[in-house]
This record gives C-alpha cells, structure tokens and sequence, in this order.
C-alpha cells in the first residue's frame, strides 16, 4: 500500500512537471501566459451564444438561449483540442522518456488537463461575466453540472487514449481529425436536447457517449424547466472499452519507440 503511496506521488509530481513545461512551451511567460488557454473556447463560445442571441431571442423551450449555447459550447471545444493536442504527443515529448519515471501516458495526461483546466476556468469566467449582466443564471444543480462536465471530460479522456497512439502509426489521422469533431456536432446533444426530439430519435440519440453527461450538464444548469434523458451505462461503458484498448495501443507503440 505504501508503495502504491509513494508511485501515486511520483507520477502526480510527474505529470504537473509536464503540464508547466507544456503550458512554458506553448503560453511563454510574457503577457497573461497560460491564461490563452481559456481566451480561444470563451471568445468561440461568446461569439456563438451571440449569434444565438441575435437570432432566436432571449429564450427557447423556456431557457436562456447564451447559457444554453455556452453549456453546450464550451465542453465542445474542450473535445475538440483534446483530440487536436493528442496528435503526435509521444513523438514530441519522447525524449523525455530518458527518465524512468516518465511514461508516455502522462505526456497525455498533461496536455489533458491543461485543456480541461482551461474549459473550466472560461466555462466560469464566462458564466460570472454574463451573470453579472443578467444574461446567465445560478445553476440550479451544481452536482449534476460538475457531475455531467467530468463525465464529459472522462469520455473525451477515453477518445484521446486511442487517437494518440494511433496517430503515431498513421499521419491520415492527422487530417481527418478536424473534419470528425465537426461531424460528431449533431449527434453530441451540443446544440439540442433529447427531449426536443422525437420518441424513436431519443432512443437512437441515448447511445452517443457524449448526450448523458450533456444533460446532465443542462439539467444542472435549468433544473426542472427542462427533462432530461441520460443513460449512465452508455459513456461509462464506452470510456471503460477505450481505455482499455488505448492502453494497450499506447503499450505498443512504447516498445517501438527509440529513447535517445
């Protein structure tokens, strides 16, 4: 149990040692540094929560259009950096493979929770701002929103497991990576709910992994004014499934990577 202590320590020592060496990399030091990481999903999010705005009004199906946007929005983006900052994660950091209590998975894990940090940090900064002006509301649920956002996170988690190794072995991934996280947008419960569809779609949209913790994140944001539909076992399962064959994936690709 003790040494279960101690490599827990050390790979958590580990994997903040990257995250600051990719946030010095990618943000510098000059200006407000790792606060880029936040300024790209809060400008997309505002800019399209306006659009909304302008067109649709204040409300739709009896919610705030611009929280229902930047719900929805700002998890989007967190999915679609992930999977951009994924792609040939291991190639850039193997270097530091030189030192035995690296693993390629916390080149990963790092680059992760940067993004995941910085989705939280607009997710807030967006929502206390436009509070302020009476455009957003209190949360209605916390618990479900928080539950709902790291269940999201765990299913975008899941994905990156299997696009990272895999984008060692092909460079295809690399272009088709943009196209898909687009494509993914109608069925990923980003700009709709479930109980806007009709009964035989809301059975086929239940088994995208990205619509229960999106309601989730909805209903703990609008409470009772809106119905939420969520089936836990479907992301759970496919996070469980992708895990599972990412790590095996990224077990190979070690074996085949040359330390200098």
């Amino acid at each position: 149990m003790a040494s279960l202590r101690n490599s827990w320590r050390i790979q958590k020592r580990v994997v903040t040692a990257l995250m600051i060496r990719e946030m010095t990399t990618r943000f510098g030091r000059e200006n407000i540094g790792f606060l880029w990481v936040m300024v790209e999903p809060l400008l997309f999010a505002g800019l399209v929560a306006l659009m909304w705005r302008v067109m649709k009004g204040p409300e739709e199906h009896g919610v705030s259009v611009v929280a229902f946007v930047i719900s929805g929005y700002i998890p989007l983006t967190l999915f679609r950096h992930a999977l951009s900052k994924s792609i040939a994660v291991f190639v850039a950091n193997g270097s530091l493979l030189y030192h035995r209590q690296v693993r390629i998975i916390d080149f990963l894990l790092a680059r992760f929770m940067i993004e995941m940090i910085g989705g939280m940090m607009a997710f807030v900064f967006v929502s206390s701002v436009l509070f302020a002006v009476g455009l957003f509301e209190i949360p209605e649920n916390p618990t479900y929103l928080i539950a709902g956002w790291l269940l999201y996170s765990l299913v975008t988690l899941s994905i990156c497991f299997v696009i990272a190794p895999l984008s060692e072995v092909s460079e295809v991934l690399e272009k088709i990576i943009p196209v898909t996280t687009y494509i993914i947008i109608p069925i990923s419960g980003t700009f709709s709910m479930v109980q806007w569809l009709t009964p035989t779609l809301r059975e086929y949209m239940l088994w995208s992994p990205f619509v229960t913790p999106m309601e989730m994140i909805r209903y703990g944001l609008f409470g009772d004014r809106v119905t939420p539909y969520y089936s836990l076992p479907v992301p759970l399962v496919f996070s469980v499934v992708c895990l599972v064959i990412g790590l095996a994936l990224c077990r190979r690709v070690r074996k085949d990577m040359a330390v200098e």
